[in-house]
């Protein structure tokens, strides 16, 4: 791997800042004491400072020689509401909160392209060093856009990396377009007539109808999705009554669902709203239903894949590098600001006997943290040449 001799000199910072953001996990727009200590090594590094962007949201800037093209580079910093079960002696000191995703790790890798990029300045243009908040389906990559990210920090445009485990240390996973899936909430509340339970005559059954409506919603990617696209429609929920001999009033289902397109998320929305009023006149019951997208596809532009592909087969060997990585269902936050900027994600490897994320086993591996802070480093050495005339 070809990591700097500057980024191996601070090897031993990173894993201790690492370690000390895992150690003190903080929720989706409650990251004050991770973004404090963001700030401060920020400034610390020669870094214009701005906090509070979308609440908790953080963004350095870093500016060299007469350059004004710009690029933004972000990682995630909230944790997850997971108890830890790991042992070691930088578990979690909190109750019921946990890294379990990684984003102590993104971080600090970020953290670790701002110091070597202050030092080296080896670019010319502009660095935006974007610290995210409540990636964890709160809303805050909008939340830091409705507060004005791009218009106060102009990106031409913007990167992001999660880590994977299952995939190799040293290797990186990318592809254009669609990577990771957009996902939607869903809530049906179904309204009928209760009855004592010996006498259904007397009742509208909210229950029949809401497992009808949980049947139904199956055929939806069975039989309307075009089979070479992909889409999930899971019912995660089922509440309904409280006594054996009652026929309950209300019944209410609750789930997710996936596409990787916009385009699939309407029309699941759509198909979903046709099959729960059917089958609610079908039972002369009352459905409500509320469909809301919590994450946009991530949808990496073309330009920009090929760009930190490169960059990654620079560090690692091309044979390290899967350019068409397979679709993955999960949903990412950052998908919103891809909406708005061209850019790419891509997934770095966590190790093949690692925990997967959301699990309270994982654990981010401390060995890729010179290797992602390297990569963010170099693209923007790529993007922003300091020995291009063009870009002066």
């Amino acid at each position: 791997m070809n990591i700097p001799t500057e980024i191996q000199g601070f090897e031993d910072d990173l894993k201790l800042w690492r370690r000390d953001i895992h150690q003190h996990p903080e929720l989706g727009f409650e990251e004050k004491r991770t973004a404090k200590f963001v700030a401060e090594q920020l400034a610390k590094f020669g870094c214009e400072v701005h906090a509070g962007i979308g609440g908790t949201g953080v963004v350095g800037v870093l500016r060299n020689g007469p350059g004004n093209r710009s690029i933004g580079l972000r990682a995630d910093m909230d944790a997850l509401p997971i108890q830890e079960e790991n042992t070691f002696g930088h578990c979690s000191a909190h109750d019921g909160k946990m890294h379990a995703c990684g984003h102590d790790g993104h971080t600090t890798m970020l953290l670790g392209a701002a110091r070597y990029l202050a030092a080296t300045q080896n670019f010319n243009g502009i660095v935006h060093f974007i610290f995210q908040p409540a990636e964890e389906g709160l809303g805050g990559a909008h939340a830091m856009m409705e507060d004005g990210l791009f218009e106060q920090f102009p990106c031409e445009s913007i990167y992001g990396m999660h880590n994977w485990p299952s995939m190799p240390v040293g290797q990186f996973g990318i592809r254009n377009g669609a990577l990771l899936a957009g996902g939607a909430l869903f809530d049906v509340t179904v309204n009928g007539r209760g009855s004592h339970g010996a006498f259904p005559q007397h009742a509208n059954d909210p229950v029949l109808a809401a497992s009808e409506i949980v049947m139904s919603l199956q055929q939806i990617v069975a039989r309307r999705f075009d089979p070479l696209e992909t889409g999930v429609v899971s019912v995660t929920m089922f509440k309904g009554g409280d006594a054996y001999n009652v026929i309950p009033k209300v019944a209410s289902i609750g789930g997710t669902a996936r596409a990787f397109s916009r385009d699939g998320l309407e029309m699941i929305e759509k198909e979903m709203h046709r099959v729960i009023t059917g089958v609610a006149a079908a039972h002369n019951v009352v459905a409500e239903f509320d469909y809301r997208v919590t994450f946009a596809p991530t949808i990496n532009t073309p330009r920009e894949t090929e760009l930190i592909a490169d960059v990654a087969a620079d560090l690692v060997g091309e044979e390290k590098v899967e350019r068409n990585h397979y679709l993955i269902s999960g949903s990412e936050d950052f998908s919103f600001m891809l909406e708005n900027r061209p850019g790419a994600f891509i997934l770095i490897g966590n190790g093949e006997d690692t925990s997967p994320v959301h699990t309270p086993t994982y654990e981010f591996n401390d060995n890729i943290l010179p290797l992602g802070s390297t990569l963010y480093a170099k693209i923007v050495e790529r993007e922003l040449a300091a020995d291009s005339a063009a870009l002066s």
